[in-house]
């Protein structure tokens, strides 16, 4: 099928502290980063807070400018884009924020909410961008008659049922997913993750999922790239990387995720920094799997 995604050598830092009188400290959120995404799977991206995996996926869409490396979108660069091709790209990359109170605009109505891409982009008669949100609203599970009500007469998944009916209002092809269950209950998240596979297979959706609950990678992902400090450090299909962790960091990650059995010994691995090498290339341990050991 071949790669929607290729993000290359990806580099982002920050500069810290600088003043009038002083320089600033240079802090790498990602460091060489590369990996693809092949057409119409769902790649998992996971680590700790602090990991550079929001960066990443916010570099990939250019939500911040990277400092250096290659992010292409089917072929293309999408580093080299002006703002007008830039701006056309946005309409098959689009992207699910992590905070479902935070990332809708309080004094939006639900319906404006959605509406608004499609006027920016000059899509439609009012009457069509009408019935588009009624469709986008069915779509994802909400009641049409929902349209006039303001975010916070929402619940928290419903909140993020309406930034998914935004970010697919332009028919997307490729969707960046930033921790989109995190800040729902237990209960609601199984829901959301749901309507995610269920889109994804009407609308042949290409995801990234950006996470730090394993349990939802395992289920939801078919291969997974571990970052730690701004770094992958282990890359693989989901089953040969939970079956068989390489990196010190993944085995650490893995042994934290909760059992079911209250009476199971706990088997917690407590990550030694000493024993990364950040300097170590990524390399094949058997085939698809790749570790910076």
């Amino acid at each position: 099928m071949g790669a929607v995604v290729e993000v290359e050598r990806l580099v982002k830092t920050y500069v810290r502290g600088a003043g009038p009188f002083r320089a600033g400290e240079t802090v790498t959120a990602v460091d060489d980063v590369s990996f693809a995404i092949e057409e119409g799977e769902t790649f998992g991206l996971v680590g700790e807070s602090g990991s550079g995996k929001t960066t990443t996926g916010r570099c990939i869409l250019r939500l911040i400018e990277p400092t250096s490396g290659a992010i292409r979108f089917r072929g293309e660069d999408v580093l080299k884009f002006p703002p007008v091709r830039m701006r056309r790209a946005r309409r098959d990359m689009q992207i699910v924020f992590q905070d479902p109170f935070s990332s809708l605009n309080p004094r939006m109505r639900a319906g404006q909410t959605v509406e608004e891409p499609l006027i920016i982009h000059g899509i439609g008669s009012r009457a069509e961008r009408r019935e588009r949100v009624a469709e986008l609203f069915r779509l994802v599970g909400l009641d049409p008659a929902m349209f006039d009500r303001r975010p916070q007469e929402f619940s928290g998944g419903q909140r993020q049922r309406i930034g998914l009916a935004r970010a697919l209002a332009l028919e997307p092809s490729f969707v960046i997913l930033d921790e989109p269950v995190s800040a729902l209950d237990m209960s609601v998240q199984s829901q959301v993750v749901a309507l995610l596979t269920d889109l994804q297979r009407k609308l042949k959706l290409t995801y990234l999922f950006i996470a730090h609950d394993l349990r939802l990678v395992e289920t939801i992902c078919s291969r997974v790239a571990v970052m730690y400090l701004g770094k992958i450090v282990e890359m693989g299909t989901t089953a040969s990387l939970f079956a068989a962790p390489q990196h010190p960091y993944t085995k650490a990650l893995l042994s934290a995720i909760p059992v079911p059995d209250p009476d199971a010994p706990l088997n917690r691995i407590v990550l030694d920094p000493k024993s990364v090498d950040r300097n170590a290339p990524l390399r094949e341990i058997t085939a698809g799997h790749f570790a910076a050991i």
